[in-house]
């Protein structure tokens, strides 16, 4: 397991860190309903490709949190995703397009090159999710 010493007691990071693991979660849930709403196949795949990564990014974020913290955090999921597919997918694009920024922003403030990295990587992914699903609005003309 990786140590990360600089952050032992930042609350900072900590905080931030239990903003993502809370998102994330949020994430999965979200496009576990939006899968089983898409109208084809295809929005289908990609959405549970979508969902996968968001699988990733939590336990890269839980790992962290418990080097930082030694006890697996509380989990908070949101529940306002819609139950409409093109207002849930319109609902993702705006919530992957903030949390680009929240990743982007955490990277620039941590020290920790590991975590660092694991937000830029996770805004990077956050990005392309964002191009999926703004793809998919576009493909069923719903107005932005």
């Amino acid at each position: 397991m990786y140590s990360y010493p600089y952050y032992r007691n930042d609350s900072m990071i900590i905080a931030q860190v239990t903003k993502a693991i809370n998102g994330e979660s949020s994430a999965i849930a979200c496009y576990t309903k939006l899968a089983e709403l898409a109208p084809t196949t295809e929005e289908k795949m990609r959405i549970l490709e979508i969902r996968q990564d968001e699988m990733k990014h939590l336990q890269y974020f839980i790992s962290i949190y418990v080097s930082l913290t030694g006890v697996q955090p509380t989990v908070q999921i949101a529940q306002d995703c819609p139950s409409e597919y093109i207002a849930g997918i319109h609902y993702a694009f705006k919530d992957e397009q903030q949390t680009v920024e929240f990743y982007s922003d955490a990277a620039d403030q941590a020290t920790d090159p590991h975590i660092k990295e694991t937000f830029r990587r996770a805004a990077t992914d956050e990005q392309r999710h964002a191009v999926w699903f703004l793809y998919f609005l576009t493909k069923h003309k719903a107005p932005l």
